[in-house]
């Protein structure tokens, strides 16, 4: 009955931290969004070389895109002339980065880890987004066109501070219900962890003794869908529990880096081998994550 307690007290307590954060950060990107003009930033990534690429990735890092708006925007910056290897990068950062998941992983494991994955992910998607474009791939890409995409902000952006704070608010408070059942289940899992989950058994698996752990647990993720924002409260479980944090940040990156839906999506628009070169992408910026934090943490 003690375990039992421990645990829902945890769940409550990761829970209603998450959501006071997720709230208050989306509000912020949301309205700080509706002050820079996002063409701009396009433009920039058009520019040639290594500069493009880390344009694509400061864009995939600071704009909150769900899976089904990435696909379309891929497209477009690829209908925009912007560089293949560009699109790549940001293809590869998107589902990585951003503000929220830079403030979380601070909030619940350290401004170093958190500095430590936002430069290891940019790093990773700059290098392997050259890789691709030197690899003259970019004839694997489909001639199509999307039509949109559902988490696209077609409305024209109000005037007035106090009006664009509401709009992001509730804007924010949309976002939170579309990730609520991700939520939900990843700090239900996290909870299930940090109250039943033998340590002894956890340790062997994914503790920082085993040499392996960071591949097995890296291949553990890959078949998940789950959100960054579900990832960080299992991983939290995981490290109590005493896993590495290698092993928690390659599953964080393998888990949220290739989501099945999207990965479903963008076959509407790449050819098979560049889908088979994305899931081997992440899963190496993974298992390289993890091996280099477990060296350095």
């Amino acid at each position: 009955m003690n375990t039992f307690i421990d645990t829902i007290q945890y769940f409550l307590f990761i829970m209603a931290e998450l959501t006071v954060l997720f709230i208050a950060i989306s509000t912020i990107i949301a309205l700080v969004f509706m002050y820079i003009p996002q063409d701009k930033l396009k433009t920039w990534m058009s520019g040639k070389g290594l500069w493009g690429n880390i344009m694509a990735v400061l864009f995939g890092a600071v704009t909150p895109f769900c899976a089904c708006s990435t696909v379309p925007m891929t497209l477009g910056l690829l209908q925009a002339g912007v560089p293949f290897g560009t699109v790549m990068s940001f293809v590869i950062s998107s589902p990585l980065m951003d503000p929220l998941v830079f403030t979380l992983l601070v909030a619940f494991m350290g401004w170093k880890v958190a500095v430590g994955f936002l430069i290891l992910t940019s790093v990773f998607s700059v290098v392997f987004g050259v890789i691709l474009e030197k690899m003259g791939w970019s004839d694997q890409v489909k001639r199509v066109r999307i039509k949109g995409g559902c988490c696209e902000a077609s409305e024209e952006v109000p005037k007035g501070f106090k009006h664009r704070l509401y709009i992001s608010f509730w804007k924010a408070w949309e976002d939170y219900k579309a990730v609520f059942i991700y939520m939900i289940i990843g700090v239900g899992i996290g909870a299930a962890i940090y109250g039943y989950l033998p340590a002894d058994l956890l340790a062997r698996v994914a503790g920082p003794d085993n040499p392996f752990a960071v591949i097995i647990v890296a291949l553990i993720g890959i078949p998940l869908y789950i959100r960054v924002e579900s990832a960080i409260p299992i991983g939290i479980a995981l490290m109590e529990k005493g896993a590495s944090i290698g092993a928690v940040m390659a599953l964080i990156i393998s888990g949220a880096g290739i989501a099945i839906p999207e990965l479903t999506m963008f076959a509407s628009i790449f050819k098979k081998k560049i889908l088979i070169a994305f899931v081997v992408i992440v899963f190496a910026m993974a298992v390289l994550s993890g091996l280099i934090f477990n060296m350095i943490m």
